[in-house]
């Protein structure tokens, strides 16, 4: 397996705007857990975190994609 192959179905048929969609959902969610005290208190966010919680879903999401494609492509001898 090549890490051009991986880049393609990283950035191919809608694999990006899903985990965006999903980085905005679960990142959201999960910011108003962690800093969601420091929000209504007026105070500043933590940038470090904030960033942190929106890319790790991003991240996650696309590895979930990446490895479903992977997989099938095994599974039609195209890998």
């Amino acid at each position: 397996m090549s890490s051009k192959l991986l880049w393609t179905y990283a950035f191919s048929e809608g694999v990006p705007r899903r985990s965006l969609w999903v980085a905005l959902i679960v990142g959201t969610a999960l910011n108003l857990i962690n800093q969601g005290d420091a929000l209504l208190a007026g105070h500043r966010l933590d940038f470090a975190k904030l960033v942190l919680t929106y890319a790790v879903p991003y991240l996650v999401s696309t590895y979930g994609a990446v490895s479903f494609r992977l997989h099938a492509a095994r599974g039609n001898g195209e890998a």
